[in-house]
């Protein structure tokens, strides 16, 4: 059997405990070594045989886990925040379909969470934004142009980026061309929930000199949207005159 797992974005203790579980169990655990806390593994079973996949192809990893397979052990695929996230797990499943391996997956705290925690953050505020947008800038893997930056900056939404510190100049006239105004509110996150994490507050047309300036160069989330500024109108779920189940309206 072969288990995909979420292993949160940094803290050792933000993996799920159905994580911890299949990891403290795992025959083989392959891991996303340029990413996920190594600290995680300190669980494993002294014979735990443990490989590393940022040095490893798909074939590579593929035929780990096909031994795996044939000598009757349990394979924990360990993938850094949550899998469905940037984590190209589409193409492992095709690939244990082919061989008829079962397997299954465990959600894990994305980044996106990681970092909305560590700034104190709501990302749908009422009449600010009701939409967070998952994206990232076009570079060595191509977005399609229909989700470009400028196309996606029109809805003026919460839009969480990965993976594009390097390209920030862009991604800041993306932004403004697309639709933001320069001032509005941003956040660059250095490595979300880790113990050297980092945090800095900006404006969307101070992303790029915040980047450069602080040498943030990979494992850093860039947030922006008016959810980071003040709060302007208060959420009808708790307010007294909102009848809503279990909660008649003040009169």
């Amino acid at each position: 059997m072969v288990h995909f797992v979420g292993a949160g974005c940094g803290a050792v203790d933000l993996i799920t405990v159905r994580g911890a579980r299949l990891l403290r169990e795992a025959d083989v655990v392959i891991y996303a070594g340029s990413l996920v806390n190594p600290e995680l593994l300190r669980d494993c079973k002294p014979d735990c045989e443990i490989h590393n996949s940022a040095k490893m192809a798909l074939e590579e990893t593929t035929a780990v886990i096909l031994r795996a397979e044939q000598e009757g052990k349990t394979t924990v695929r360990l993938h850094t925040g949550d899998s469905s996230i940037y984590g190209a797990v589409r193409e492992q499943f095709a690939e244990l379909d082919k061989a008829g391996i079962a397997y299954d997956v465990t959600p894990g705290v994305s980044a996106f969470c990681g970092a909305a925690a560590s700034l104190k953050a709501e990302f749908t505020l009422p009449e600010q934004s009701q939409t967070v947008i998952i994206t990232r800038m076009t570079g060595r893997t191509v977005v399609p142009d229909r989700e470009s930056i400028r196309s996606l900056a029109a809805h003026r939404a919460t839009m969480t980026l990965y993976l594009s510190t390097g390209l920030t100049e862009r991604l800041q006239e993306e932004l403004m061309a697309g639709g933001y105004p320069g001032t509005t509110p941003a956040a660059v996150v250095f490595k979300a929930s880790w113990p050297d994490e980092r945090i800095f507050h900006c404006t969307v047309d101070t992303i790029h000199k915040t980047v450069t300036e602080n040498n943030l160069t990979r494992t850093a989330l860039i947030v922006v949207g008016d959810c980071l500024g003040d709060l302007t109108t208060r959420s009808l779920l708790y307010a007294p005159e909102y009848e809503r189940p279990y909660h008649e309206a003040a009169k």
